[in-house]
């Protein structure tokens, strides 16, 4: 199958071409012309560059010309903090302008694609009582995202137009050469320089990007149309999470863990922060700590091994992929 990768050059991107190339695909990439791929891209995947948020539907249809398949791995997750009003900046990103490169995706003769979306919308349909899409603007979003591209799928391949399969990823662990992970900046660097590591109480549903990546070429080869697939490996704790940062940071503090409602007063003080800036978070913070970050809230189990034996993605190496991470934002050990 021919398939171009939107964001091929980026974290997920790189593991789901990873993934083409071992399964026989016929790949390309279209992204943005912002590192180095000497030495490590793969000679034998071809790279178009381009911004899809600033390029015109006409402008993107030639680029999928020819190719059977798409898969979507562009836009900010929920670490991106933008200039508020965010919803305006998480909507334009993620719904209006991946609706349009769908929409000439379509129009060059794509008949199937996938999309990278997040787990919170999951959590949006399994616990409607949270409101999660109506405080939180990043999830609201996501929801609509989803929405948006299956209702513009022209009823699917089936009906003469595209199938959309979406995937909902959580946490995901790994590291990839010339960029960074954003790992570094939203939870390293702003929870580990102290004398303890103060974190919430829950736990959460993570993955290693390298079975991430197998995912995204298991939705194009088997995903049903305008099905959402919840993805993951492991349900841990977070405090089992911060043990395996410590691991791969080669560092050992105390973890402390408080109340929901305490950590909701310090999340409301990042927020107020980031306000006297201009700045607003697609989550609402202190809202997220009492909701979802002080509780084990997980994908389920039974859930996780349905998608893995139906997408034909693999489990296991969260240890290691951690690791590779901490050593991949401090090579030359932490703090340095």
């Amino acid at each position: 199958m021919k398939i171009m990768i939107v964001g091929g050059t980026g974290f997920l991107g790189y593991y789901a071409t990873q993934a083409g190339l071992k399964k026989g695909h016929e790949l390309a990439s279209f992204s943005l012309n912002d590192v180095n791929l000497e030495g490590w891209w793969p000679k034998e995947v071809p790279n178009g560059f381009g911004d899809v948020f600033e390029m015109t539907e006409d402008e993107l249809v030639p680029v999928f010309e020819g190719y059977d398949a798409m898969i979507y791995s562009v836009g900010p997750d929920d670490r991106v903090t933008p200039k508020a009003p965010s919803y305006d900046f998480f909507h334009k990103h993620l719904v209006t302008d991946c609706s349009k490169v769908f929409r000439a995706a379509r129009r060059a003769g794509v008949k199937r694609s996938a999309v990278n979306n997040s787990y919170f919308a999951y959590y949006d349909r399994l616990y409607p009582d949270l409101g999660l899409s109506k405080y939180h603007p990043y999830i609201r979003s996501r929801v609509e995202q989803a929405q948006t591209l299956i209702e513009e799928s022209g009823g699917g391949k089936a009906n003469g137009g595209m199938d959309v399969m979406v995937l909902e990823l959580p946490y995901i662990f790994g590291e990839m050469p010339e960029r960074m992970p954003l790992w570094k900046d939203v939870y390293i660097e702003r929870f580990f320089h102290y004398p303890a590591i103060f974190f919430p109480k829950g736990g959460t549903t993570m993955i290693a990007v390298e079975h991430v990546g197998e995912a995204m070429i298991g939705a194009i080869e088997n995903g049903v149309h305008a099905e959402r697939y919840p993805v993951g490996d492991v349900n841990k704790t977070f405090r089992w999470m911060i043990q395996e940062f410590e691991k791969g940071l080669g560092i050992k503090k105390p973890i402390i863990q408080p109340s929901a409602s305490i950590c909701a007063m310090g999340a409301n003080s990042i927020a107020k922060k980031e306000a006297k800036h201009g700045n607003e978070a697609g989550l609402d913070l202190g809202r997220l700590m009492k909701d979802v970050m002080a509780h084990e809230i997980y994908i389920p189990e039974d859930v996780i091994a349905k998608n893995s034996e139906l997408l034909g993605f693999g489990r296991g190496g969260i240890e290691e992929a951690i690791e590779k991470t901490m050593k991949r934002c401090y090579p030359n050990g932490f703090g340095k």
